[in-house]
């Protein structure tokens, strides 16, 4: 009987721990992905998927290159002196497919470039065909082996707001002034206002005071809600309870206008009131629902040895109601940090990471591979505060549920 019993209870629990894996599961693999892909060449996230990983990156490309180039150019590419395709400064001359394309298509001694086969004539059909070729390319160059290589070229290309024809650290070591105008290749770059470093500094000095300030004032009026009696307390605490419905989209044109008129717009100052002021109908609702589960005997006892509001509030609500504070600002921080919508609009002088991540494509569409990087960018703080603290949203969510 006993065996019969574990496998009922394994097989009455099997649906949970399926919902439990895939739920995991759809939080791992686009993450997994995302990050893999953050240290993958241009043109191999352009041309392969991060799962391709595995396969040897040795012979990448090697196919393509000995159905259209070993022919001429050898096994090893150096079959011609003059076309030496084991020669880094030939290679570096083509940092994208798009530049060895428009090579191939001019003709040579009167011919085309390619014959038996020739390229699609499809330009993108021709991309996809070139692009594992240049890999290849800079493979047997040695010059070009980071391109077959995880690297952190991403990862610099968005802290500084590159968006040049090769990479940031790749011009840098080649000097080339003409997509450098704006960079000095040293660690000023980072403050780059079209990186991700100065979006990174905006995002904190936006952050911070929107954290601290709504903790600060939900604390003070949970408080009063919770232990003064005043008139009219329970219907400005069911008014405040009701406030959390409000979308806050349907505010945004007119306190916009306002903050034009008092001079504000795209400003921090603009930003921190914006989000204080949506983020404390929830905060008070937390705190006052803490606050008031706790002892009332502790309070009394306190009151009866001539301590004050404010006495009480510092001394005994603040150390009691950490658990609280804690879980509460770990939900405001997460929210104003991945805030996209409001920084959009009321600090768009001033972009936080969330809005740089769109800043980063050019105008013609270009600079995309490097989104990955600066997406897992982004989102590193949230992640390392979600699992470091991660105990605290349960504790907040129960804290909400305590009726007072």
């Amino acid at each position: 009987m006993k065996p019969l019993a574990g496998l009922n209870r394994f097989l009455s629990r099997l649906p949970l721990h399926l919902a439990v894996i895939g739920m995991c599961l759809l939080w791992i693999i686009p993450t997994l992905g995302l990050f893999v892909t953050s240290f993958r060449s241009r043109e191999d996230v352009r041309t392969s998927g991060w799962w391709t990983i595995a396969r040897a990156q040795e012979m990448t490309g090697q196919a393509e290159y000995e159905t259209y180039c070993a022919a001429c150019h050898g096994n090893d590419g150096s079959a011609l002196a003059t076309a030496n395709l084991a020669d880094p400064e030939i290679v570096a001359r083509y940092p994208r497919s798009n530049r060895l394309l428009a090579m191939l298509r001019q003709d040579v001694d009167g011919g085309p470039h390619l014959v038996g086969p020739t390229l699609p004539e499809d330009p993108n059909q021709a991309l996809e065909v070139l692009s594992p070729i240049l890999t290849r390319m800079q493979i047997l160059s040695g010059g070009g082996e980071s391109a077959a290589r995880f690297s952190l070229r991403n990862y610099a290309d968005a802290l500084v707001g590159y968006k040049g024809t090769q990479d940031y650290l790749t011009d840098c070591e080649q000097g080339i002034a003409s997509s450098l105008a704006k960079f000095e290749c040293n660690a000023s770059d980072l403050l780059n206002p079209e990186g991700m470093g100065q979006a990174f500094l905006n995002t904190v000095f936006v952050t911070v005071p929107a954290t601290i300030l709504p903790i600060l004032f939900a604390a003070l009026a949970a408080y009063a809600f919770a232990w003064l009696d005043f008139r009219g307390r329970q219907w400005m605490f069911a008014l405040l309870v009701g406030l959390q419905i409000i979308p806050l989209q349907m505010t945004l044109v007119p306190i916009s206008r306002l903050y034009v008129q008092l001079g504000i717009q795209n400003t921090f100052f603009g930003i921190w009131l914006f989000h204080t002021g949506f983020g404390l109908p929830y905060a008070i609702y937390l705190m006052r629902n803490f606050i008031g589960s706790l002892p009332r005997e502790i309070f009394e006892s306190a009151y009866l040895d001539g301590a004050t509001h404010w006495t009480a509030f510092r001394k005994l609500v603040l150390p009691l109601s950490l658990p609280a504070i804690a879980s509460l600002g770990i939900f405001q921080f997460l929210w104003v940090w991945n805030d996209f919508l409001v920084a959009k609009i009321f600090l768009n002088a001033h972009p936080v990471l969330t809005v740089q991540v769109t800043n980063l494509i050019d105008p013609r569409g270009g600079n995309w591979h490097i989104l990955t990087g600066a997406a897992f960018l982004s989102f590193l703080i949230p992640m390392i505060v979600f699992f470091a603290f991660q105990r605290y949203f349960v504790r907040g969510l129960l804290a909400g549920s305590v009726k007072g």
